[in-house]
């Protein structure tokens, strides 16, 4: 017991000494960030008369200050049909959008939801509204910081006025109003986000307990790993870059997080690799992953309009079927198997592999058909794999996937 002892004192030791800005990790709770008592209450909003609305409705509301005045955030909100409620005996449920790197709030992507049968609400995170182009999106005179990457380089302003604190602030706020609305069950909203707007989705999921579920579409944890970070954070200083890692990278939130979460992505994703990706979902349970392979990155069909991402807030929300699951999982060097549950048919299933090393972007990934029987599913592994997975298709051709297994003898980067 002795020995164990002075074992765990070393290790806390080692902690402090090799990551000095460790102990911030606790200090900076959610709770010392947010203020969740504001921010759980509807912001005061206004019509946005000049923007276009196309079929949704455009408003501002109010953010949280910046350099201590007062902030304007852009939103496109709508609600399912006439048509389509009246169909309905019940309030609906809602879902909260952000967006990537380049984007903004976007009206087709809140249409999408509420056709659906969704409430929805889409607000920029970055100062800006629609008006101009992709990547290139108009700043509005009361907005709050600019985003993305040049967050790393915000990491010294007071933390009220980083772009995370607006961003995140921004994302339940919008959630706020969304529960306000008569028409919407208070209960039963989700969050999804695409790229950054995954990144903020594994934040959010982290600090606002209300939400009931959450699907990060690429965006993960761990960006100080092997992301294409990497060189921006070395570019800021070790120092500087630690900072930035115990207060924003989503690791550090992702242990909070107490609701369901889907995690979708692709094999080759340039920008959220899958050992990254696989490791944040260990931080969550209950987590479910669906990794299709080489699946494209981007807004629109791309990170939008996957079914998964609509059967498994259906599941959670709306009384749908509940999204395929996978069971007692068994991945050896020679052969794998797993068992699953669905109450739909289940279509094929794959096993997924690659024979490369180097980089998991450029990884060149290959599959084979797996047997089903009964409710297991089972494959040899070839014997020149190097890492493999299971996908098992369902009769919506929704993925839902296992983890990866990488060879013993395989020593990837």
């Amino acid at each position: 017991m002795y020995s164990l002892v002075r074992f765990l004192v070393a290790c806390a030791l080692w902690m402090v000494t090799s990551f000095p800005l460790a102990a911030q990790i606790a200090s900076d709770s959610r709770e010392a960030i947010f203020d969740l008592q504001r921010l759980s209450k509807p912001p005061a909003a206004s019509p946005a008369v000049d923007i276009p609305s196309e079929g949704v409705h455009a408003i501002f509301f109010e953010g949280v200050p910046y350099r201590g005045k007062p902030t304007k955030v852009f939103a496109y909100y709508g609600l399912p049909s006439r048509d389509a409620q009246s169909q309905r005996s019940e309030k609906v449920p809602g879902v909260v959008l952000i967006h990537g790197g380049g984007g903004t709030a976007f009206s087709n992507w809140v249409k999408l939801w509420n056709d659906r049968g969704y409430a929805a609400i889409a607000m920029d995170v970055c100062g800006c509204v629609p008006v101009g182009t992709y990547g290139n999106w108009q700043r509005h005179p009361e907005g709050g910081p600019p985003g993305w990457d040049a967050s790393f380089a915000q990491i010294d302003e007071p933390i009220e006025d980083q772009w995370q604190t607006h961003a995140v602030s921004a994302v339940l706020l919008a959630h706020s109003l969304l529960r306000s609305l008569p028409e919407v069950d208070a209960d039963r909203v989700g969050v999804t986000g695409i790229s950054w707007g995954g990144y903020l989705t594994c934040i959010a999921a982290g600090v606002d307990d209300r939400f009931r579920c959450a699907v990060p579409v690429y965006g993960c944890g761990f960006l100080g790993k092997n992301s294409v970070w990497l060189p921006t954070l070395e570019s800021i200083g070790k120092q500087r870059a630690e900072k930035w890692l115990s207060r924003w990278d989503p690791s550090v939130f992702l242990p909070k997080t107490k609701i369901p979460m889907l995690w979708v992505n692709g094999t080759n994703d340039f920008a959220y690799p899958m050992d990254s990706w696989q490791r944040s979902a260990r931080l969550h349970n209950p987590s479910t992953l669906s990794l299709r392979i080489r699946m494209p990155h981007g807004h629109g069909v791309a990170g939008e309009n996957p079914e998964e991402i609509h059967v498994f807030m259906n599941s959670i929300l709306a009384g749908g079927a509940p999204f395929p699951a996978f069971e007692d999982v068994h991945l050896d060097q020679t052969n794998a198997s797993a068992r699953f549950r669905s109450e739909v048919k289940i279509a094929k299933a794959e096993l997924c592999f690659t024979k490369d090393l180097g980089k998991w972007q450029d990884r060149k990934w290959e599959s084979l058909p797996a047997k089903i029987q009964d409710d297991k599913v089972s494959a040899e592994i070839p014997a020149d794999a190097t890492v493999w997975y299971f996908n098992l298709f369902d009769e919506r051709d929704c993925v839902v996937s296992t983890e990866h297994l990488e060879r013993a003898s395989a020593v990837a980067p």
